[in-house]
């Protein structure tokens, strides 16, 4: 009987001691709590018009590329046609100055400068003559055998000829320089020039293209719609977003785990995410570890776990199945290293 008696003394002692280890023992793994994060992409034209066409709505699921929307071109497409018949004209008047003048180009010129010239010894003798005529008028009213009205006409005829010598002389020079430009062919300025018109018109032409393509809205990732911020028919500004894309594929958990614990955690390490329905869960890997403390959001936890300075950790999961929702609230159970 004491025999039996001992050996429950013993029994007791050692589950005692089996506690107390147990007790003083630091866990393998900590609960933390959280919930889904997903990046968002907010995709916006960057040109502004009238939304012609919406290719997705609500719920679509998309890829990287794909067509959403597109916006009216048509001033765009009218403003590239005036744009290339500005460009062909230029080209044309550079190709002129390239090619210099023809041997037909080259005699109209020389002939109208020989018409100045006649021109020039014409008015010249015109002149000449006024003035002789204003002197004989001049001696003839001196010695009162001439009228007043004679040498006041003669002093015009010469002050116009005057005037038709050097207008007759302007025109000659011109069409002297226009001879000699035209002989020496185009200057390395005016061909510069030419060159400078093609190239600007070529901007202009890439500028309105790249709009004319920037009226097409693609997807820039994939993922799923899940806002649609614009109709067909509406105006749109340019950069401003018609749809938001969220990418649940490549979507992560924010969760906060105790300061006591944070030490113990391993980057890449394996978890499992799991929501408040259960199920199987999500896995995942740690994938960051905040290096600042915070209090634990107020949508987590109790009041009391709310006042308490938790890490925040990241943890990357595979939900091409889609399981996860942006915004849904998780939960794991994270393995802790064994510490020395």
């Amino acid at each position: 009987m004491r025999r039996v008696r001992l050996c429950g003394w013993v029994a007791v002692v050692a589950l005692l001691l089996a506690s107390a280890c147990q007790n003083g023992r630091r866990p393998d793994a900590v609960e933390a709590a959280g919930q889904v994060e997903a990046t968002e992409v907010r995709v916006a034209p960057e040109v502004g018009g009238r939304l012609v066409s919406l290719e997705v709505d609500e719920g679509s699921r998309v890829k990287a590329g794909q067509l959403l929307g597109t916006l009216d071109t048509r001033d765009t497409e009218l403003a590239l046609a005036r744009a290339r018949a500005d460009r062909d004209a230029a080209a044309a008047g550079l190709a002129l100055l390239r090619a210099g003048a023809r041997p037909e180009e080259i005699r109209e010129a020389e002939a109208q400068a020989a018409a100045a010239e006649a021109q020039v010894g014409a008015s010249r003798a015109e002149l000449s003559a006024a003035r002789e005529d204003l002197d004989r008028f001049e001696h003839l009213l001196q010695a009162n055998a001439g009228s007043r009205k004679q040498r006041d006409d003669a002093a015009t005829r010469v002050q116009v000829g005057q005037e038709t010598v050097k207008r007759a002389e302007e025109q000659a020079r011109s069409a002297r320089e226009t001879l000699a430009r035209i002989r020496a062919g185009a200057r390395r300025e005016e061909l510069a020039q030419g060159g400078a018109r093609v190239a600007a018109a070529d901007a202009q032409i890439a500028t309105l293209d790249k709009q004319r393509g920037d009226a097409r809205v693609v997807s820039p990732a994939s993922g799923i719609v899940t806002e649609k911020l614009a109709e067909v028919g509406e105006m749109v500004a340019a950069r401003v977003p018609i749809v938001v894309i969220t990418d649940l594929d490549h979507a992560w958990a924010n969760l906060y785990v105790p300061e006591p614990s944070v030490p113990r955690l391993r980057i890449g390490q394996r978890v499992t995410v799991r929501t408040d329905a259960g199920g199987q869960g999500v896995d995942g890997r740690l994938t960051y570890v905040s290096p600042n403390a915070e209090f634990t959001p107020r949508n987590v936890q109790t009041a009391e776990e709310r006042s308490k300075q938790v890490y925040r950790v990241k943890v990357t999961v595979d939900n091409r199945e889609g399981v996860l929702k942006a915004g849904m609230p998780v939960h794991a159970t994270l393995t802790l290293a064994a510490v020395p």
